[in-house]
């Protein structure tokens, strides 16, 4: 059997296309079009490729972006009195400081910095404990993207068993955390678990968010299950990208038997992730701060 891809691309389009009537009718009831505030610090490629990414996504809606690209030579002291004066800019109502930062910026500080009613990527501590405690709020957007992708695939997650690899701040623990308030059997493993290829063989959904790319071997991939790759790597002219699932080697068994997908070059999961960041940004501004929730657990027989 072939295995279906989630076309998280196509998903990402219609996202976009909802913030932007969203958008247009609010100028039309003669409001100010929402306000996104990106911080880039140097000159990572992978962060310039995501920024690149967020702006023309603002462009398309109609959002008002404010694009800041300070040198990876700033110091603490400068990046934090652009982020404070983000915080009391009216015009503004998101920022997003993208990650990683230089070595000598402290990066919990920065975040901690960031007005959590603006903290669009949902890092902040206050966004983050409150997903903790299932209380609505701002999430943090790659999590919350593939839950956008699974929940507009109309795949079930209730009573599946999960597997995460990766326990980042950034994508691993709050994937567990949206999993598991969508009543998920959630298994988070990283480079001390033990047997892995096991685990994940076990597993009804997989979500790859690990620093290695093409690492999940097709072998280790039961058939019929879901595989979400979050994960992108750039070559070193910036002309190649490659994700964390590996389902052309000849390790055995090709991951796409019987499984849905997300595509090997992670296209969909991340332009997805930029649609739902403004969609999380916009919703926060035309409906307030504590309209997204994590997404429950629908009780009920387990298919």
């Amino acid at each position: 059997m072939t295995a279906q891809l989630i076309d998280g691309k196509q998903i990402s389009q219609h996202i976009i296309e909802q913030v932007k009537r969203r958008v247009a009718a609010r100028s039309e009831r003669g409001k100010r079009a929402p306000g996104l505030a990106v911080v880039r610090v140097g000159e990572d490629l992978a962060s310039r490729i995501y920024v690149r990414n967020k702006l023309k996504a603002c462009e398309r809606c109609g959002v008002n972006a404010f694009p800041h690209e300070v040198p990876d030579s700033i110091s603490q002291q400068k990046l934090m009195t652009l982020i404070n004066g983000l915080n009391r800019d009216p015009a503004v109502d998101g920022i997003l400081v993208q990650l990683p930062l230089p070595e000598h910026i402290d990066s919990d500080a920065v975040t901690d910095g960031i007005d959590p009613s603006k903290d669009v990527d949902g890092f902040h501590p206050y966004n983050i404990g409150r997903l903790m405690l299932g209380l609505a709020g701002l999430r943090p957007c790659t999590p919350r993207g593939v839950m956008t992708l699974l929940h507009r695939s109309g795949i079930t997650i209730d009573g599946k068993d999960a597997v995460i690899l990766g326990r980042s701040n950034i994508v691993g623990r709050p994937m567990a955390l949206e999993l598991l308030h969508a009543g998920a059997t959630i298994t988070v493993c990283h480079s001390r678990t033990r047997e892995l290829p096991e685990k994940v063989a076990n597993a009804d959904l997989v979500v790859a968010a690990l620093g290695k790319p093409r690492f999940v071997q097709g072998s280790w991939v039961k058939p019929g299950a879901i595989v979400i790759d979050v994960g992108m790597r750039c070559g070193l002219r910036g002309r190649q990208a490659a994700g964390r699932l590996d389902n052309t080697g000849p390790r055995g068994r090709r991951a796409d038997d019987g499984c849905l997908i997300t595509r090997e070059y992670p296209t969909g999961c991340r332009e997805s992730r930029s649609g739902f960041l403004l969609n999380l940004g916009i919703s926060f501004t035309i409906y307030g701060p504590w309209m997204t929730r994590p997404q429950p657990a629908v009780h009920g027989p387990v298919p």
